[in-house]
């Protein structure tokens, strides 16, 4: 268990829901492409060697073997690296996943639980950082998007998937991440969590960003203004009235993401608000670049490069704040 503020590692968690819900279900399958240590599902392989299959360095068969597998009739959990999943194979996931519908059903019963994702990966570089998968995604009829903050969602969301049929897609950090949430916290698919309230700003946060917007929060409280954070995990489908009433009650909103600002969660926010209640919005991400190189030590410094800070989100917040209608 983790508690609040407590480092902890989302590909642990994962793992050992893994073999918890494989315990619980004979039709949970997990696939891996030599990520598999890496990944934290080597243990469901050892638990259950007949239901595990690590296909290699060959990303595209990865989706394929588990869309064969889901059609058979099991849960198939595939997982690698953000960057190889979607990166490699947008057409298999597509076109072997989403797109059949058996017996009316909407797609296949594929899990699609990648890591690596973002900027904050180490020292591979840009080729290795993957800041397109929310839009990628995002964009494919019939999958859920899910970007948990924490360990602890990605323990409760792994068990959530595993019981809803259909093609999932869920996105965690490389590394250590602080703990947002309690082991009471539930995680309802298409329904943001408010972690504060607010009046004078909403700052709309996924993944490791919405530690940042805790943090944010906590320094403007100080100057007299008051944010409300909302962690925004289920990105597909979206809380769309949560963000309505947003919008409504504090007249302005400032998204947070490891992605490209361009076609990702701040965009996905934008599109609602929009339609419903239009306030001014202020996109905090990856500024359509490519990240670099950056041991784990110097990870700090490249969010930092690329805007992915506290302060900021605390900037943003006080720059959306004065564009609002008077």
């Amino acid at each position: 268990m983790s508690s609040i503020g407590q480092m902890a590692d989302m590909r642990t968690s994962y793992g050992k829901a893994l073999v918890e819900i494989g315990q619980q279900n004979q039709n949970i399958v997990v696939l891996g492409a030599d990520t598999t240590d890496s990944l934290k599902t080597a243990d469901f392989g050892k638990q259950f060697p007949n239901r595990f299959f690590n296909v290699g360095i060959a990303e595209a068969n990865l989706v394929s073997v588990a869309a064969g597998l889901a059609i058979s009739g099991k849960t198939a959990f595939a997982s690698t690296y953000a960057i190889f999943l979607p990166g490699r194979c947008v057409d298999q996931i597509r076109n072997a996943i989403a797109y059949p519908s058996p017996l009316g059903k909407k797609g296949l019963d594929v899990k699609l639980v990648v890591s690596h994702g973002g900027i904050s990966v180490g020292a591979d570089g840009g080729s290795h950082q993957q800041i397109e998968d929310i839009a990628i995604m995002r964009a494919i009829p019939h999958f859920t998007v899910l970007i948990p903050a924490d360990a602890v969602a990605v323990g409760k969301l792994t068990r959530t998937i595993s019981e809803r049929y259909g093609p999932f897609y869920m996105r965690m950090t490389r590394s250590n991440t602080p703990t947002v949430h309690s082991e009471s916290q539930e995680f309802e698919i298409g329904k943001g969590i408010t972690m504060r309230d607010g009046a004078d700003c909403t700052v709309a946060a996924c993944g490791i960003t919405v530690k940042m917007a805790l943090d944010a929060a906590d320094s403007l409280k100080q100057e007299g203004i008051s944010c409300r954070v909302i962690d925004m995990f289920s990105i597909k489908p979206i809380d769309a009235a949560l963000l309505e009433r947003s919008a409504r009650e504090t007249g302005c909103i400032v998204t947070c993401e490891e992605h490209n600002v361009m076609g990702g969660f701040g965009s996905a926010v934008s599109e609602v608000v929009s339609e419903t209640y239009p306030v001014p919005i202020k996109r905090v991400g990856v500024q359509d670049r490519f990240g670099e190189s950056a041991r784990d030590s110097e990870i700090p410094l490249l969010l930092e490069k690329h805007g992915l800070t506290s302060i900021n989100i605390a900037k943003a917040v006080k720059e959306t704040i004065g564009r609002k209608r008077q």
